[in-house]
Order: C-alpha cells, then sequence, then structure tokens
C-alpha cells in the first residue's frame, strides 16, 4: 500500500520513446532561405567576388534569360532523356542480376566477384572507350549512366534480397508456393525497402555521369551549358546550370520518394 502511494508521488518518466524523426519542410525550406540570403549579403558587401561567384541576384537573371530564350528547355530536355533511358537501361539490368545473385547459388560467387572487381573502376574513365564502342552519339552516353547505375542497383537489390527472412521463405515452400510466388509475395516486399534506397544513391551517381558525358561530347544537355559558359567566363549562367542540376535532383529525389510511400504504404 505503502508502495502503490509512493508511485503515485513519484511517477516514473516513460524512457521508451525510442527514436521517431519527422521531416519539417519548413526547416528544410528555411535552410535554402538562409544560405540564399548570406550568399546575397556576401556578394553585396564584396566579401565573395562578383567575377568568381555571382550573387543569387545575377544568377536568377541568367536563368530567367536562359528560360525566357527557350535555351533552357533545349538542353534540360537531351539531360532529361538520356538520364531516363540510362537509368533505366541500368537500373532494370541490376535488379535482374541483383536477384539472381541473392537467390541461385550459381549465379553468386561469380556475380560478387565480378561485381566487387568492376564497380571500383571510375565509370568516367570509360567514357572513351565507350564512345569508340557506341560513337560519340546518345548510345555512348546511355552506356556511361547504364553502367554506373548497375552496379548500386546489384548491390542494394541482392543485399535485400539477403535481408529477408529465410523462415519466410521456407514457410512459403513448406506451403508448396511457386518460386514466383515467393519472389512476388515474400522476397520482393522484404528488399524493397532497401532497393528503393538503391535508386536514391543510383540516381545520384546518375545525374553526376550525365554532366560528365554532356561535357564530353555533346552540342545540348545541362553539362553542355555548365562546360560552354565557363568556356565563356560566363559564370553566372555557369551557376545557373548548376542550380538547374540541382532543381533535377531534388525533383528526382521528390519523385522516388513518392515512389517509396506508394509501393511501401503496406508498412
Amino acid at each position: 500500500m505503502s508502495d502503490d502511494r509512493a508511485a503515485v508521488k513519484n511517477p516514473v518518466r516513460l524512457r521508451a520513446i525510442g527514436f521517431n524523426p519527422r521531416a519539417n519542410p519548413y526547416a528544410a525550406w528555411g535552410s535554402f532561405i538562409v544560405l540564399v540570403i548570406l550568399w546575397q549579403i556576401g556578394s553585396s558587401t564584396g566579401f565573395i567576388s562578383e567575377l568568381a561567384m555571382p550573387s543569387p541576384v545575377a544568377v536568377g537573371k541568367a536563368l530567367w534569360q536562359l528560360i525566357v530564350s527557350g535555351e533552357l528547355w533545349v538542353h534540360l530536355a537531351a539531360s532529361a532523356q538520356r538520364l531516363a533511358v540510362g537509368w533505366m537501361l541500368g537500373t532494370v539490368a541490376g535488379l535482374v542480376v541483383g536477384f539472381l545473385i541473392g537467390m541461385f547459388s550459381w549465379a553468386r560467387s561469380p556475380g560478387v566477384a565480378l561485381v566487387s572487381a568492376l564497380f571500383p573502376i571510375p565509370k568516367i574513365a570509360l567514357l572513351p572507350l565507350f564512345i569508340i564502342w557506341f560513337g560519340i552519339g546518345e548510345p555512348s552516353k546511355f552506356a556511361t549512366i547504364g553502367f554506373g547505375v548497375f552496379f548500386p542497383t546489384v548491390i542494394n537489390t541482392f543485399g535485400g534480397v539477403d535481408n529477408v527472412a529465410r523462415n519466410l521463405i521456407r514457410m512459403g515452400q513448406s506451403f508448396d508456393l511457386s518460386t514466383w510466388s515467393i519472389v512476388r509475395k515474400i522476397i520482393l516486399p522484404g528488399a524493397l525497402p532497401t532497393i528503393l534506397s538503391g535508386f536514391r544513391i543510383s540516381s545520384s551517381i546518375a545525374i553526376i555521369l550525365l554532366v560528365a558525358a554532356e561535357m564530353i561530347g555533346a552540342q545540348y544537355g545541362i553539362g553542355a551549358l555548365i562546360l560552354s559558359a565557363g568556356n565563356l567566363y560566363q559564370t553566372d549562367q555557369l551557376i545557373a546550370g548548376v542550380v538547374v542540376l540541382s532543381l533535377l535532383g531534388l525533383s528526382v529525389s521528390w519523385f522516388l520518394g513518392r515512389l517509396d510511400k506508394w509501393l511501401l504504404s503496406w508498412r
């Protein structure tokens, strides 16, 4: 009785609150706004050289000129097409190989060995080879982006398959489910969170390789625009191109976030 009275007077603090981080869009946009304001203040006061780093206002004007002249849309359309095709080619191939490595013994040892040997190679270094093989046109750019996307997709896919609880797979086999049913109902849902995380990494790699490929051999594209502006010392257009790339990355990340919520709504 005395213990109950003591518990009422001195309740035990709940410690098991766990970790539940939540996104705050206001804080995200606020960080961008603060950064731009500090940048503009640095440019206005002369702390940041206008020649080396144009102010946000100058970059905004350059971006607006690119928009109204229609030049931006030509470059952006070329880059978006290369990014979409290259990413899809690398992702589809990576998913197939990743599932084979994750599920079958005959594919695991040679697959892991090849991925481990080829993944560390800088993909940009292979671009001249792809140009020799596929020419200076679009196929060499698709191959560069696809090759860069392929390896992180493979690694995340077979890693996700490995993390699926084996008891669930054995249970499916015990109920005489077909291999396709086990893949569709057990392995794919279990591996999907890891695969989708890999998509975010591979999309960032794809954008990096896209710019590199366009800087080496392209007439149109955001990478070509940045290279041309740099050669002419038009730093405002150069930074405007970088801003467009950043917005492109944010758009891809937003799309993958929506895809993540839609595919993992069952969790």
